[in-house]
């Protein structure tokens, strides 16, 4: 391991992409693919779901986007033969890695419990079975459907409506693991749980301020917006325990003449390495301090808001000594951000996981919202709510209505469409999912995409829960954990790539996506499928509801051999879709309407409302430290490309534990040393321990810890999760550090 000296982004990322193409077999293949990304005629970059700046230009991917498009275009192939070699025990003892490298799934497959392996079968099989086993269910509820962040619209919406006619809200999903604080504190605050800002925003902001993210590795497109409002004088504030480069210096490879002279852009004008935790304390601090400069709005405040007597006292109330001691950061740190805050006068704030992914992880999305509406800096250009999501069509899913907790409205509505009666009660989420299948109320899981196995928390129970149900199935273009975890029956569906294209009837097929701003936009695959045995996500839904219920009457396999009659559908169930078709056919697509950026509050109170916050210092036995989890540069979500982390200077490895040089001395350890990591014992008694991390010195906080998911998931506890969203609480861990002494030491 050694420092990486270069800016994010530059040769080295037009280097990698070219290397991952050679590494999938598509040199040329890749290439041309790549030229389709995010083009108006071409489809959307199956990674994050930043949007598009230009839907007419000829370059709009970047370095990690590329990877994805690379794996799922590859020349290797997942076929039963080659996946029937081992036994699921031992593709189990693989990693991650190596099996995602085994290539695209071929054919439909089913676990075969008398010799341990995977072999082919057919889709009429395949969905027989998936029928036969749910209607043999107690009930519907004893069924659980999980969905990725990939799900196009058209397939999320198909999917939610079978499970529905089938009597369930059992809607596990990615969003319950990343960013459902963001939505539950928005929608008490705002009354709309999306950003408020687009693209047209970050040209006009003077000050953006990013909690919590990593760009360069997880949402490079934003390193382009970034380095634009850099150049213009915008300032960019950025809070963040680990130093990240990508918020440092970006070279864009879109710009001949910065890469020919090597140069690049410094991005954050002002860094604060916050401790681990220690959001809150500092967006407090940042409201106290607005209010202690006399720089609220008070016009905005007075027609806009409800709360702000009972916050004002709250942030009078909580002394500066301890909101220094909980964010880590020193006074003047803290006011020279403010001051930064209340001198522009258009402010975006943008935030990821760091600020989701804890215990409070909802108060630091409300805090987020109270410091955007001291000011004013909700409904105007320039200005606004920005979080920043992950997977590419993980806003459009819950648009759609995959959502455990459906708005009476929402089901008002499905329920005239469809002539039935949907299922009212509440369904279960990730970590309510999980809990259920340990006890069997829940006895089969269905995944359309993902790697559930992977993802959740507390790894071996989350194992164990998947081996007690009497059928998993899941939807996938290449094999994952969640394969060789698998229940006493198990199937394989492989599916369609978002490259590829998708004939339906002979005639090629679109689907749509929702990106991070709340823009709807077309994607087409244009690649040969990777076998002529794929079904569409849309058709595999459609088949197993027919399969389900085969006597119901519903056309589902017309809707689902033409994409444009279930976006009829969908314009039916949800006025802002209206015209949806046609909407969408210009090159761009269209914007849903924020009702918090027109200054409407959809809330109870018919306005804004501030809610004061408990400020609770981290919980630390003697000689914790606290944990953070994140991602390699070589990683997007579970899915690992390779084994570096060019940014932070790791190669060929990734159990690797970051930490202060100090700590590392004062535990006796040197650069290189093994330790185990230890969580705090749960109430269930199990032992939480997490072997062999390399660790390594690096600009982190003292105290603070930082290492690579899924690795750490067996550390995260299913009771450690976001108060009131349920959200894994992965990004403060508390831990103990174990050596591991060579024998004789």
């Amino acid at each position: 391991m050694s420092d990486y000296p270069g800016p994010a982004g530059g040769w080295p990322a037009l280097g990698s992409v070219s290397l991952h193409l050679k590494q999938q077999g598509i040199p040329i293949k890749g290439a041309r693919t790549l030229l389709a990304t995010n083009q108006p005629d071409g489809f959307d970059c199956p990674g994050c779901a930043w949007p598009d700046r230009n839907h007419q230009s000829s370059f709009q991917f970047c370095e990690n986007g590329a990877k994805a498009v690379a794996a799922e275009a590859t020349a290797h192939r997942a076929t039963p033969e080659r996946v029937g070699e081992q036994t699921v025990a031992e593709l189990a003892a693989w990693s991650d890695f190596d099996l995602e490298n085994l290539g695209r799934l071929t054919e439909p497959l089913r676990y075969d419990a008398a010799t341990d392996r995977y072999r082919r079968c057919t889709w009429d099989e395949a969905f027989a079975l998936i029928g036969q086993t749910l209607r043999d269910l107690p009930s519907p509820d004893a069924a659980a459907f999980y969905t990725s962040g990939r799900t196009s619209n058209e397939a999320a919406f198909l999917y939610q409506l079978f499970v529905r006619r089938l009597g369930t809200n059992n809607f596990p999903d990615c969003s319950n693991m990343c960013h459902e604080p963001s939505g539950v504190g928005l929608k008490r605050t705002l009354g709309v749980g999306k950003g408020t800002v687009s693209l047209e925003d970050f040209e006009q902001a003077d000050a953006i301020f990013s909690f919590g993210h990593n760009p360069g590795t997880n949402h490079p497109r934003m390193l382009g917006e970034l380095r634009q409002a850099a150049k213009r004088g915008a300032r960019i504030v950025a809070f963040n325990p680990l130093r990240e480069r990508g918020l440092e210096r970006f070279a864009d490879p879109q710009d001949k003449l910065e890469m020919l002279r090597g140069g690049s852009t410094p991005i954050a004008s002002h860094y604060y390495p916050v401790r681990v935790g220690g959001d809150a304390a500092v967006l407090t601090a940042l409201c106290k301090g607005v209010l202690e400069r006399g720089a609220e709005d008070r016009a905005f405040i007075a027609e806009h808001t409800s709360g702000f007597d009972a916050f004002a006292a709250f942030l009078n109330d909580t002394p500066w000594e301890r909101l220094v001691a909980l964010s880590g950061l020193t006074r003047a740190q803290l006011d020279e951000a403010c001051d930064v805050y209340c001198q522009a006068e258009r402010t975006i704030i943008c935030w990821g996981m760091g600020i989701t992914q804890h215990r409070h992880g909802v108060a630091n999305v409300e805090l987020i919202a109270a410091l955007l509406l001291l000011r004013g800096q909700i409904g105007r250009p320039g200005a606004g709510i920005c979080p920043i999501r992950g997977h590419s069509n993980v806003q459009g899913d819950r648009t759609m209505g995959i959502d455990e907790k459906p708005a009476a409205a929402f089901l008002d509505r499905l329920g005239r469409t469809f002539d039935f009666t949907p299922p009212r009660h509440e369904g279960l989420g990730t970590v309510d999912t999980i809990a259920a299948m340990l006890d069997g109320r829940v006895q089969m899981f269905v995944a359309m995409g993902g790697n559930f196995a992977a993802a959740a928390p507390d790894t071996e129970r989350t194992a164990e829960a998947l081996r007690r149900c009497r059928l998993t199935v899941h939807v996938a273009t290449k094999l994952n954990r969640s394969h060789v975890v698998h229940g006493r029956d198990a199937l394989v569906l492989p599916c369609l790539g978002r490259t590829e294209l998708d004939l339906q009837r002979g005639e090629s097929q679109a689907v749509t996506v929702e990106d991070s701003m709340s823009q709807v936009h077309l994607s087409r695959g244009r690649n040969v499928p990777a076998s002529e045995h794929l079904l569409s996500e849309p058709m595999i839904v459609a088949r197993m509801a027919v399969a389900t219920r085969p006597d119901d009457g519903w056309p589902w396999l017309e809707w689902a051999s033409d994409y444009a009659r279930i976006r009829d559908l969908i314009a039916q169930v949800f006025p802002d879709f209206h015209d949806f078709n046609e909407r969408v056919a210009v090159p761009g697509g269209f914007r849903l309407p924020n009702s918090a950026g027109q200054r409407r509050w959809a809330t109870p109170e018919g306005r804004a409302v501030f809610r004061p916050q408990r400020l609770d210092a981290p919980e630390l036995a003697p000689g914790q430290m606290l944990l953070s989890t994140l991602r390699s540069h070589d990683q997007y979500n579970t899915t690992v490309y390779g084994l570096n982390d060019r940014y932070r200077g790791v190669r060929g490895e990734r159990r690797v534990l970051f930490m202060h040089a100090q700590d590392l001395q004062a535990l006796g350890l040197s650069e290189g040393d093994l330790v185990d990591l230890e969580a705090a014992p749960r109430p269930d008694g199990r032992p939480r321990r997490a072997h062999g991390f390399r660790v390594r010195p690096y600009d982190i906080p003292r105290g603070c810890l930082a290492a690579y998911y899924p690795e750490t998931n067996p550390l995260v506890a299913l009771e450690d999760v976001a108060e009131g969203a349920g959200t894994p609480a992965s990004k403060s861990v508390p831990v103990w550090l174990h050596p591991q002494r060579p024998p004789g030491a």
